[in-house]
Formats: C-alpha cells, structure tokens, sequence
C-alpha cells in the first residue's frame, strides 16, 4: 500500500484530501506545519508529498529544500499545493525539486490523477540510483553515509558528510561560504561564514590525500575539483 504524507496547514483541506486518498486505496499521514511535516517525511518514508507552500514554522519551499537535501528524503516525489500562482512560484518548486505543482482551488479528482501520474513515473521502476560517488581513491557511498580513502573508512560527523557530499556532487561548481551555510546549515540555527572554513579544513586533514579534491578559491570560496 502506497503511504502519502500530507503536510498542509488547513485541516479541512487535509481532511478532504485524506479522505478521498484513503478511498483510493491509500495509507495516509498527515502534520500541520513545516517542523512536523520535516519530522514526519524522516521517520514516515511516505511514497509520496503533498505539501503546502505557505506553512507556520518553516515554508514550504524551505520543507522542500531541506528534504531534497538530505540523502534519506531526497528520492521522495513532492506535490506543491498553493494559493499563489505566479511563475516565478513555480519555477522557483521546480527548481527545488518538487515534481509537480497544484493552485488552489483545486478539484481533488485531479490532484488524485496527479498523484497517481506522479507515483507512476517515480516509483521503483523509474529509479535510477546512484548510490556511490568515486573519484580516484575517495569513494562517497550516499545511502551508508560512508566514506573510504583507498581501503580506509573515514569517520566524519554528519556536518562534514553534508558539505563532502554537496561538493562533490557539484563538482567544478564554485561556491562562496554564504551559498554553503545556506545548502548545509539551512534556515535552523544563525552561525557565522567562518564555521564552513572550520569544517573544510578538519575535512582536509581528515581525508588526507584525498583531500585535495577541495579547493579553496581565495577571496571567492570553494569548489570539488575532480581531477586533481
């Protein structure tokens, strides 16, 4: 059975959509704002979000920028519900990763069609894992959270996995420390640029030789260099 999370602060609406859910044949879970719906997403693992984009705590787009993120959540589809229905909004979900986007009003004949669509082309047959990130000596294993250099297992702490796994996955890309705090620390907690060149530099030492893959662009910030 296909479990959907519905992250949404109007409960009639998330009343509405449950029912009609439950008819179809679904398991379905429910919160009321972003913190829960954060909460709920990590330890429900639903098939499938539908999520409100003006939520109490933390936004919708914020709720979709930290899952995406995060090796655990990242592969769950999300449906955006919203009252707005500017471009701009759009284009801004999309980029976040949702895969597909809903304005209120709506009908729920559709967003239940949309959900089936959605379901349809991300589910296990449609998913094209890759799991393991290598370059020369170091390996990056996403789903263990893992990292070895040659045979040696590296132990990180979860910040330092963050920041080796965004890098890498966007290799030659330049980024200056605010685009990194904002990628790794998100909107929780107000900490200062110099954190990032902290844990860059104990990501260093603890990478050794593979730690060269970081380099630091002065006066601009850092990038993964693949070839090194």
């Amino acid at each position: 059975m296909k479990r959907i999370l519905v992250i949404d602060d109007e409960k009639d609406i998330v009343e509405a959509i449950e029912y009609n859910l439950k008819k179809e044949g679904y398991k379905v879970n429910k919160a009321f704002d972003g913190p829960h719906g954060l909460k709920s997403a990590k330890e429900y693992n639903p098939d499938l979000i539908i999520l409100d984009l003006m939520l109490p705590g933390i936004s919708g787009l914020d709720v979709c920028k930290i899952l995406k993120r995060d090796t655990r959540t990242r592969n769950i589809p999300i449906i955006m519900l919203t009252a707005k229905d500017g471009e701009v909004d759009k284009i801004v979900g999309f980029e976040l990763g949702a895969d597909d986007y809903i304005t209120k009003p709506f009908s729920l004949r559709e967003l239940l069609a949309r959900a089936r669509a959605v379901l349809k082309r991300t589910g296990p047959q449609a998913e094209v894992a890759v799991p393991i990130l290598r370059f020369a000596d170091l390996e990056i294993n996403l789903d263990q959270h893992q990292v070895k250099v040659g045979e040696k297992l590296i132990e990180l702490t979860a910040k330092e996995f963050a920041l080796l796994e965004y890098l890498a996955e966007n290799k030659e890309k330049v980024f200056n420390r605010e685009k990194l705090l904002d990628a790794i620390w998100g909107i929780e907690v107000a900490i200062e640029t110099r954190t990032v060149d902290v844990h860059v530099r104990r990501l260093r030492e603890k990478l050794g030789k593979a730690g060269k893959h970081i380099q630091t662009l002065r006066g601009v910030g850092y990038k993964f260099k693949e070839d090194v």
